[in-house]
């Protein structure tokens, strides 16, 4: 049906085939749609969820931390396939009710703690280890307002603009000249914010930056909805500026890495094999010879025909 002649109907009914490329994901009731622990890895952290920008915000900031010398910030990334259904599964809606990833337990407590949402677990992971968000309270708080700023304003980017130019069935005037509007506007809001400060917050980086890198950073560098011409985005020249240097840390690449949905194709045998980059990634900081550990992950990570098979 056309968008000149729908009409609403007294009660809404659910037509899956109407939901375009997400149609599988995409439901709406709650709950799991099958039985399967969750696995659990050596470290206390275990992080549950595949490297879309949400999911990079938390692997980021984790990389960040082992940068700094932080060991605690250990963790084992298991890939949650979104397109499979693995968020419905039993296991998963137990550390998020929601269905969405990303998802963390905290097994250095008991019972663990469960931590979901991205922004919820920015920011318990910045508390637990005292670094990426200021202690005095001002700069705590103008870090904050940027934090949830990005959780308010990605899903107009994400479930708005994204979805009506990239993903829906048939494109829908209205819908991307809407969507288009509010994601120029909220990079103007950048643009001008970092017209001033080196960072989002301020001249410190912090969770702000991670936050809202993955998201807006990704797309000034064309990496979301090819989009980067229609959008203009080379007139936000601060904005630009700010998201290659975030691009350019070396925690950032290592952590965009992590299950990152371009190399973490897997067979559906028995003796299913494990993505070579999360195999890479994960072994980074039990290396003698980091530096050489992730020089050789970086050459292996351009080999999409390369899998590693577990021990």
């Amino acid at each position: 049906m056309s968008e000149n002649n729908y009409q609403p109907p007294k009660v809404w009914v659910w037509n899956q085939q109407d939901g375009g490329n997400w149609s599988k994901i995409n439901r709406p009731i709650a709950g799991p749609t099958h039985d399967k622990v969750l696995p659990i890895g050596k470290h206390p952290l275990q992080l549950y969820s595949l490297g879309t920008p949400n999911g990079q915000k938390v692997t980021i900031l984790l990389e960040e931390l082992l940068a700094l010398g932080v060991t605690e910030a250990e963790y084992d990334a298991h890939l949650i396939r979104i397109g499979e259904g693995d968020q419905f599964s039993s296991g998963f809606v137990e550390v998020n009710p929601n269905s969405k990833i990303p998802a963390l337990f905290d097994h250095s407590a008991t019972p663990p703690i469960r931590v979901f949402e991205s922004g919820a677990i920015l920011l318990y992971l910045a508390e637990k280890f005292g670094h990426f968000l200021p202690k005095e309270i001002a700069a705590r708080t103008e870090t904050l307002n940027w934090l949830f700023w990005l959780q308010g304003s990605a899903p107009y980017l994400g479930g708005g603009f994204g979805h009506f130019y990239n993903y829906a069935p048939f494109k829908i005037e209205y819908a991307i000249n809407r969507f288009t509007m509010e994601a120029k506007r909220q990079l103007d809001v950048l643009d001008r914010q970092l017209a001033n400060h080196r960072f989002i917050a301020g001249d410190e980086y912090s969770i702000a930056d991670i936050a809202i890198w993955p998201w807006y950073g990704s797309l000034a560098q064309g990496g979301l909805y090819d989009a980067a011409e229609f959008l203009d985005l080379k007139s936000y020249k601060h904005f630009q500026r700010w998201a290659e240097e975030v691009a350019n840390r070396p925690a950032v690449k290592r952590g965009r890495k992590v299950n990152a949905p371009s190399v973490t194709q897997q067979t559906n045998s028995t003796s299913a094999m494990t993505p070579r980059i999360l195999i890479c990634v994960l072994k980074i900081n039990a290396s003698p010879n980091k530096d050489l550990t992730v020089a050789l992950c970086d050459v292996v990570a351009q080999r999409n025909d390369l899998l590693i098979q577990p021990l």
